[in-house]
C-alpha cells in the first residue's frame, strides 16, 4: 500500500548501482503527454544522475499506454538494452475504458517480464483524476519516473549477474 504524501523522488544514491555502461530504453505514451513528459524527465535525470550516459538511453514514443507493450517488445527485439521503462498515464473517465486499458497494459508488461530476457519497468500512472497524476509526475508526491529509473538500474544489474 502506498504511503500518503510519500515523495517518490527521494533515493539514496549510495545504495544504487552505478548505471555507467548500461543501456536503457524508455517507451513513452503520447497520450496525457503533460504527465508522461514529466515522468520521462524524471526518469532521464535519475538515470544520468546515477551514471548512465545520455547516448546509452533510447527513447521511443507510442500513441497510448495500451501500445506500451508492443513498443517495449519491439525495442527488446531490435535494440540492445539492459532494461526498459514503460511510461504512461491513464486517468479515470466516465466509462469502463479506463479499466480495460489499465488491465491490458499491466498484464502486457507483466507478460514481457515473464517471457522476455530484458526487464520492463511499469511506470504507468493509473489515477482517478488529473491532479493525482500531476502530483505523481513532478508534483507534491515527487516523480514516479525517478522511482522507475532506480528500479530499471537495479533490474539491469540483476540481469547481468
Amino acid at each position: 500500500m502506498a504511503t500518503i504524501n510519500k515523495n517518490l523522488s527521494v533515493y539514496d544514491k549510495a545504495t544504487i548501482p552505478n548505471a555507467n555502461g548500461l543501456r536503457f530504453g524508455i517507451v513513452v505514451s503520447e497520450w496525457n503527454s503533460e504527465i508522461t513528459e514529466g515522468l520521462f524527465s524524471g526518469a532521464l535525470e535519475a538515470l544520468i544522475d546515477c551514471g548512465a550516459v545520455k547516448t546509452d538511453i533510447l527513447r521511443w514514443n507510442v500513441p497510448g499506454s495500451f501500445e506500451l507493450t508492443y513498443g517495449s517488445k519491439k525495442m527488446i527485439e531490435t535494440q540492445k538494452v539492459d532494461a526498459i521503462i514503460a511510461i504512461g498515464s491513464v486517468i479515470q473517465g466516465e466509462t469502463k475504458h479506463f479499466d480495460f486499458v489499465c488491465e491490458a497494459t499491466a498484464q502486457g508488461i507483466k507478460d514481457l517480464n515473464v517471457t522476455m530476457n530484458v526487464p520492463v519497468i511499469f511506470c504507468v500512472l493509473t489515477d482517478n483524476n488529473m491532479q493525482q497524476s500531476i502530483d505523481r509526475s513532478g508534483g507534491k508526491h515527487g516523480n514516479k519516473g525517478i522511482e522507475a529509473a532506480i528500479a530499471a538500474i537495479k533490474m539491469a544489474v540483476l540481469g547481468k549477474e
